[in-house]
């Protein structure tokens, strides 16, 4: 189970907006620092929660003591659960689909891609080479999310990657 400490409120200073809530489903360690700091640079008032397998993501999102994200954040390839399986369970249940889900991936193959989009991804984001361009990937992604853009993703926004900022 996810303990207080993968809780972490980021810019707790900034009261413009309400924190945005967000479940990051990533098996790595310095991945999930760098999306935090990331997060931070960007100045993206948000509680985020980390969770390392697709499994974890799901009993996350179905257990009732936790609040109910605003948006998720999967890593496509993660041990026991990969993010794919995770996307497919959550766009099949009628409490889940909802919460928009953005896919992380270093690969930005085509197939790949029109995979997540078909299993009702909103977004699919190739993971930068710099803190950077996570900064600014993180900027359009949230952008993007309060315009209410992501829900009903449009094919040729759908992939983010440094190159298209």
């Amino acid at each position: 189970m996810i303990s207080s400490e993968n809780a972490r409120p980021a810019n707790e200073g900034l009261n413009e907006k309400e924190p945005v809530k967000i479940i990051l489903a990533e098996d790595d360690k310095d991945d999930q620092e760098l999306f935090i700091d990331a997060l931070e640079a960007a100045d993206v008032p948000s509680e985020v929660v980390t969770v390392e397998n697709g499994q974890e993501l799901i009993d996350t999102l179905r257990d009732e003591t936790q609040p109910d994200p605003d948006i998720i954040f999967i890593d496509v390839n993660m041990p026991v659960k990969g993010g794919r399986k995770a996307l497919e369970e959550i766009k099949s249940d009628k409490e889940l689909k909802d919460i928009p889900a953005v896919m992380l991936s270093t690969w930005n193959h085509p197939s790949d891609i029109e995979d997540t989009f078909d299993k009702g991804a909103d977004l699919y984001v190739q993971k930068p080479n710099s803190f950077g361009g996570f900064v600014l990937i993180l900027k359009k992604v949230f952008f993007l999310h309060w315009t209410k853009a992501l829900l009903d993703p449009v094919k040729k926004l759908f992939f983010v990657s440094e190159r298209n900022i």
